[in-house]
């Protein structure tokens, strides 16, 4: 069993300035994304689903299609591809949109888009983020472990020390989990900055409170291993959100509010993972440089060959 790769590549990076999953960054022009998917091919996946903005869908197509052309699993296959949109109007019936809401629904939304064509265990990553080659190892071989199971879902959890941007605050959810490492909670966290005094802190999203926060405590980076049956169990609680919130203009269906919900009902349990891979990525265009430097470290020490992908 060869599990899935279900990119979020729908955000078009407001505090970036521009469609950063296109923007080369690798020695070679490679992106983020083509990493991710260098990374998921070496961890035993065989399909790759993108959720994109209908906007922008025969360009990314094209140039994904072109790019891994001869791209091969590990059992020499090649690697499938499926591209799916979000869009506004993708809810379920019986409910209306309010015409002036312009804002996408959010990333538990997006992955609802790929409904129809997932009908295998799967992780969903970021496309502007890496994740490293450890992460992706460990998520892989427990999306195969398992295969057959229902209701047990898992996050990659990364040290929130190996997460901070030198270039602003950053926001994360941090992670709480039981004995057994099960997901207890998530609570996000917002404008997240190691300060002077070398001290993490950030602002709790639920009481508003700055408070400090410990450096090696896990954080969710979205970076989620699910099983098919979470389609059916996030469409039920994303019709309950859009009872509240269907005439909102900006409130969000989120993946961890999802997974919280399940967790609280009683209808899964998530596993947290833990990773020694560093996550860097471009949340501010200042990021630029740097991730530019760190590919090229990675290439000119032989993690990554150069180019990524010969002849493309």
């Amino acid at each position: 069993m060869k599990p899935t790769l279900l990119v979020l590549a729908a955000g078009m990076g407001s505090r970036y300035g521009g469609l950063k999953q296109m923007d080369g960054l690798g020695p070679s022009g490679e992106t983020i994304i083509d990493y991710s998917i260098y990374d998921a091919v070496q961890a035993g996946f065989g399909k790759v689903v993108y959720i994109v903005r209908d906007a922008f869908k025969e360009q990314f197509e094209k140039t994904v299609r072109e790019k891994y052309a001869d791209v091969r699993c590990i059992d020499g296959e090649p690697l499938d591809f499926v591209f799916v949109t979000q869009e506004l109007n993708k809810i379920p019936e019986g409910f209306t949109l309010n015409p002036e809401r312009q804002k996408p629904w959010g990333t538990a939304h997006a992955v609802l888009m790929a409904a129809e064509v997932i009908k295998e265990p799967f992780a969903v990553i970021n496309g502007d983020d890496y994740y490293g080659k450890d992460s992706f190892r460990i998520l892989g071989d427990w999306l195969r472990q398992h295969a057959d199971s229902r209701g047990v879902y898992s996050i990659v959890g990364f040290e929130l020390d190996n997460t901070l941007s030198e270039s602003g605050g950053v926001s994360r959810g941090i992670c709480s989990y039981d004995e057994g490492q099960h997901l207890t909670d998530i609570v996000e966290h917002l404008n997240i900055t190691k300060d002077d005094d070398s001290i993490v802190r950030g602002d709790n999203s639920c009481t508003s409170e700055r408070v400090e926060l410990n450096g090696k405590a896990l954080c969710s980076m979205n970076m989620w291993g699910f099983t098919p049956d979470y389609f059916e169990n996030s469409m039920e609680i994303f019709k309950s959100f859009l009872e509240t919130n269907s005439q909102e203009l900006k409130k969000e269906y989120y993946i961890p509010f999802a997974v919280d919900t399940m967790i609280k009902n009683g209808s899964a349990q998530t596993e947290v993972l833990s990773t020694p891979s560093k996550w860097f990525g471009v949340t501010f265009k200042e990021d630029r440089p740097a991730v530019v430097a760190k590919f090229k470290e990675l290439a000119d020490t032989g993690v990554y060959p150069n180019p990524l992908y010969p002849n493309k």
